[in-house]
């Protein structure tokens, strides 16, 4: 994972900025897409995004515009099709540890467009911008409920402690410990991504951070009549919410016992 995003969000991006500065094209603004979540950056991937954030704004060959979207729709679109399966919905915590407010991508490609543009140059130049859509804060649970909405189907869920995720980690950093190999630490990774996700908000609230008309139950309902985007990030939520549905006691159990083992302090 390390050697993909520092390829791709760092030399990659860093490709296209040294090539906008050739003489033979003189680019004149490079509107970039981050991520809202590089302000807590404790991932591999914001990390090599704030690397390049670096280089850019360091530059002065052209001028630029951070943006940094929340989220997009299909983000958070990930459990429909297990839900179409007949399956609950996964929440983490009460279903209401996070909030967020995703963007459009039709949208959020017209707000970069629009950046790179002299009206836009006080309000969006030389700047990060932090965007997301026009929704009011939406937890997890209000993201499942629309969905099953969407489909016309009563809503079910199954609830997940956050504190799996410490316990899972705890234990893949042990074995990452013990038989080093990057499998391990890319496992590792993926294991913090979920954490992260599972426990950050993704929410602009001010009313300049907030762009466009497109509502997360507009993008529901047409998933529900055209399907999902073949490019949406399907969770492997069907199985979580199958085996705590029939074994909700051993599924949880076993990563609390390792993390209570390896790391006693999480419980006073």
């Amino acid at each position: 994972i390390e050697s993909e995003v520092y390829a791709i969000d760092y030399q990659a991006t860093l490709n296209l900025l040294n090539a906008g500065r050739d003489p033979s094209v003189a680019a004149r603004h490079f509107v970039l897409l981050s991520a809202f979540c590089c302000r807590n950056p404790i991932l591999k991937l914001q990390q090599a995004k704030l690397k390049f954030e670096k280089k850019l704004t360091e530059q002065s060959e052209m001028t630029y515009s951070i943006v940094r979207p929340t989220a997009f729709f299909k983000s958070v679109s990930g459990q429909y099709e297990s839900i179409l399966q007949g399956n609950s919905y996964v929440l983490f915590g009460d279903g209401a540890v996070t909030q967020c407010n995703p963007i459009a991508e039709e949208e959020l490609a017209e707000y970069m467009c629009d950046s790179a543009l002299d009206e836009y140059k006080e309000q969006r130049w030389g700047k990060i911008l932090n965007v997301g859509g026009p929704d009011e804060p939406l937890s997890n649970k209000m993201l499942g409920e629309m969905m099953f909405k969407a489909i016309n189907t009563p809503p079910k869920f199954v609830y997940v402690p956050t504190q799996v995720f410490d316990f899972s980690i705890s234990l893949i950093e042990f074995i990452a410990k013990t038989w080093p190999s990057q499998k391990w630490e890319d496992v590792l990774e993926t294991s913090k991504i979920g954490k992260y996700y599972a426990v950050e908000d993704m929410l602009t609230t001010e009313d300049e951070e907030k762009f466009g008309s497109i509502s997360m139950m507009d993008h529901f309902e047409k998933i529900a009549r055209e399907g999902q985007d073949p490019f949406t990030p399907v969770r492997a939520t069907a199985y979580i919410s199958k085996t705590l549905e029939a074994l909700p006691v051993v599924s949880i159990s076993v990563p609390l016992w390792f993390g209570l083992l390896s790391k006693p302090g999480l419980i006073e």
